[in-house]
């Protein structure tokens, strides 16, 4: 007969194995699709949440009107995707005019400069309904248009974003330009980006959903883009649940 102990060590052996098995779920597959419907080449870059998996190398490039299909992963994920624009490779320096991540044509992970549209992506939670969660953020300013669209999913599944062209609109305060080419307006900046306080930041005494409030910066968003994040407390409506899609597609210049 087996001793009292080797059964207990067992039977916690089988509980971690069990505990593995949930934490590494799989889930039904899933593609990712970016689209490139702007007039020129852009660069999309996939950066991932702490502890997830870099998707596509982190970046890649996109000539107009192309697109890029790809494997989500079949875990839960989360991470956010953008455009970056106006990108050279000069003098042995990859560098973007908006969006760029230090430099690099593959991000690897790492976060990109504002201005810049933010897609902002959950995959594979709520157990078994497989929800996937998605918004789109001008938080951090506006480079380009950019809507988000899940296809073949149950539930409450819109095509969410911004499709206004905010370079043609944007206040003059915050107008980013390029450096070259007859300084064009390249991006749109947020109010924090702009001029840096506190309240316009969300930060410190301002950083709670009591204390973080509109602003006429991004209001000038909210007005353009209504179903768009503005500041970093805006609605938790925006964010749309959208069980098991089979595939979800970011559009440039949508």
């Amino acid at each position: 007969m087996a001793s009292t102990s080797s059964l207990f060590s067992s039977f916690a052996l089988f509980l971690v194995m069990v505990m593995v098995q949930r934490s590494s779920a799989q889930y039904p597959a899933m593609t990712l699709t970016v689209v490139n419907n702007c007039p020129f080449t852009v660069w999309p870059a996939v950066q991932p949440n702490s502890g997830h998996d870099v998707l596509e190398r982190g970046g890649f490039a996109l000539p107009t009107v192309t697109h890029r299909s790809f494997p989500a992963p079949t875990h839960h994920w989360s991470g956010r995707i953008w455009a970056r624009t106006g990108c050279t490779y000069a003098n042995g320096r990859f560098s973007c005019a908006t969006g760029d991540c230090g430099g690099r044509l593959e991000c690897g992970g790492l976060g990109g400069a504002a201005p810049a549209t933010l897609a902002q992506i959950t995959l594979h939670h709520g157990g078994q309904q497989d929800l996937t969660s998605y918004g789109v953020s001008l938080v951090d300013g506006f480079n380009v248009g950019m809507t988000v669209t899940p296809h073949e999913g149950k539930g409450r599944c819109p095509v969410v974003g911004c499709r206004e062209n905010l370079l043609a609109t944007c206040p003059d305060v915050l107008q980013l330009r390029a450096p070259a080419g007859g300084g064009q307006v390249v991006g749109c900046k947020s109010g924090c980006q702009a001029f840096g306080t506190d309240e316009l930041c969300c930060r410190n005494m301002y950083n709670s959903p009591q204390t973080c409030r509109a602003s006429s910066y991004s209001e000038f968003f909210k007005h353009a883009c209504p179903a768009t994040f503005t500041y970093a407390h805006d609605s938790p409506s925006l964010t749309h649940e959208c069980a098991a899609p089979r595939e979800l597609k970011v559009i440039f210049c949508h």
